[in-house]
């Protein structure tokens, strides 16, 4: 939600010129993101300077974003009050001989990402804005989105570019210093008195979370898959504001295709959504194909929506249409998660046995894939890099993403259930049979997913791009971090033999690990 260049030790007397906030000897600038969802206040003592861009809240006017003069005493409680906002923040210190500071807020709804030079530090939610800081690949963080063990923390795919990750502070006096925050307190499972009204509980954690945020002075739409936890959260919304919001959603392929309609059809007749219902085929528009910003060379960064090319053709229908807000139900997978005593289950990096095309380094370097990361959040970190991939999208198109299973109330309602509640997502499945819809939504045993998509990307797109790749070289290679002679095995056995989804579909992050490579390096 904010773009930044600060240099310490210069000039800390900020001036508001409306659209950015810069210093009298213009070394420093800090531009907060335009959107009526965001607004930016800052005060100051006189010497030191608190500069802040946060949600907007229902029920409270936008204030004045000029510097504002407090007495000593009232800043230092207006830093304090500041870390108590109810929703998602940047914050940015500057003080006379001090180093600059810049602190996280703990939604993570929008990422930021920070690098230096000799004199000042940068920072973007959007990584391309860093590329000419980026000095080269990170083996570890390469490896872990190889074998598919992702981690949350300051480290980037690019040395030289780091994550602010949630009420991290970044810390610049000439060096980068990056601050993790004390571990967020969890609390597990409660039981339930005999009368307990879970739904009732839900859909009041639902409600806080939608009203907290003024939505109805925004073009607002919903991103309705088909699935639980879209479904959930769109309903309740038609329930509460009937014909008020339309409707948004990829088409996914193969078996799943036909069922996915049909669920999105039933829901969207049993509830009053509005019109139109916007939907993008994301075979029709796949990934990798020549229209791909991937593919094209553009800075997409490593983290951005791996279905790149359906997603952008989707928000970008969205913004033509008007929208500035799209609520999604992202969060709802690690809201009702089973942790690992209740449900045994096996990590995803153990799959790198059989990827032949991990690379020397990157094979050493997995036993370190857990070094270094972020303490534990009030919001799951899968959950987190989830609202990573899908922010910088939104935002180019000047769309606000809005997650309501990510909220610290629905967070929390989550760990407080007993596990016959969370387990197959009872929650979700028992809300909507609540609303009369059948057992061909509630009950699915269909699966749907992206996973022929990414077929489709691979088989029909991806053998060109790959022989490309191994002709041309990359930075993959270079840095031992994919074996060239181990793709090309893999590679050959994607033309000849039958497509295996474990085994080949992970391919796709080889693939966009290398645009991003070449785009930022």
């Amino acid at each position: 939600m904010i773009k930044i260049r600060l240099t310490p030790y210069a000039s800390t007397e900020w001036t508001w010129d409306d659209s950015s906030y810069v210093t009298a000897d213009r070394t420093s600038e800090i531009t907060p993101y335009a959107h009526p969802m965001l607004e930016q206040v800052a005060v100051t003592d006189g010497s030191r300077t608190l500069l802040v861009v946060r949600e907007r809240v229902t029920g409270r006017e936008t204030t004045d974003p000029s510097p504002r003069k407090l007495p000593p005493g009232d800043f230092d409680k207006a830093r304090t009050l500041a870390e108590q906002w109810p929703t998602d923040y940047v914050l940015v210190e500057t003080a006379p001989g001090d180093p600059c500071r810049v602190t996280s807020g703990p939604g993570g709804i929008a990422p930021l990402y920070v690098s230096h030079d000799r004199t000042s530090l940068h920072g973007s939610w959007d990584m391309a804005d860093l590329a000419e800081h980026a000095v080269g690949l990170s083996p570890r963080e390469v490896a872990r989105l190889l074998v598919y063990r992702p981690r949350y923390s300051t480290e980037t795919v690019f040395r030289g570019i780091h994550r602010v990750t949630e009420r991290t502070t970044a810390v610049f006096g000439g060096h980068l210093y990056l601050h993790y925050p004390e571990p967020a307190l969890h609390s597990g499972p409660r039981e339930l008195k005999p009368a307990a009204d879970v739904l009732g509980a839900f859909v009041n954690a639902m409600d806080d979370a939608l009203d907290l945020r003024p939505l109805d002075s925004v073009k607002t739409m919903l991103h309705l898959t088909g699935g639980f936890d879209s479904g959930t959260v769109g309903t309740r919304l038609a329930e509460r504001y009937p014909n008020r919001f339309p409707t948004a959603a990829l088409l996914i392929g193969g078996h799943g295709r036909a069922h996915q309609i049909r669920r999105r059809t039933e829901i969207l007749n049993t509830l009053p959504f509005a019109e139109p219902d916007y939907l993008i085929d994301a075979v029709e528009h796949a990934p990798l194909s020549a229209d791909c910003a991937r593919v094209r060379g553009e800075r997409i960064s490593p983290y951005e929506e791996p279905l790149h090319r359906p997603f952008t053709e989707l928000t970008e229908v969205l913004a033509e249409h008007g929208a500035r807000v799209v609520v999604t139900g992202l969060g709802g997978d690690e809201m009702v998660a089973l942790s690992q005593d209740e449900y045994a289950h096996k990590s995803m990096g153990e799959i790198s046995d059989a990827l032949p095309w991990i690379g020397q380094r990157a094979r050493a370097a997995i036993e370190y894939a857990d070094d270094g990361i972020a303490p534990p959040a009030a919001v799951n970190s899968m959950t987190l890099l989830s609202l990573e991939t899908t922010a910088p999208v939104l935002m180019r198109a000047g769309i606000w993403p809005l997650h309501p299973f990510a909220g610290p109330g629905m967070v929390q309602l989550g760990e407080w259930l007993p596990m016959h509640w969370r387990e197959l997502k009872q929650l979700q499945r028992r809300r909507l049979a609540s609303l009369g819809l059948s057992p061909d939504v509630t009950e699915s045993r269909v699966r749907e997913s992206f996973a022929e998509v990414v077929q489709h990307s691979l088989t029909r797109y991806g053998q060109q791009l790959f022989a490309r790749m191994l002709i041309d070289g990359s930075p993959l290679f270079d840095e031992q971090l994919v074996d060239p002679d181990g793709l090309r095995l893999a590679v050959r056995r994607l033309a000849e033999e039958p497509y295996r989804e474990d085994g080949d579909a992970q391919l796709l992050e080889v693939l966009d690990l290398h645009f991003a490579a070449q785009a930022f390096l």
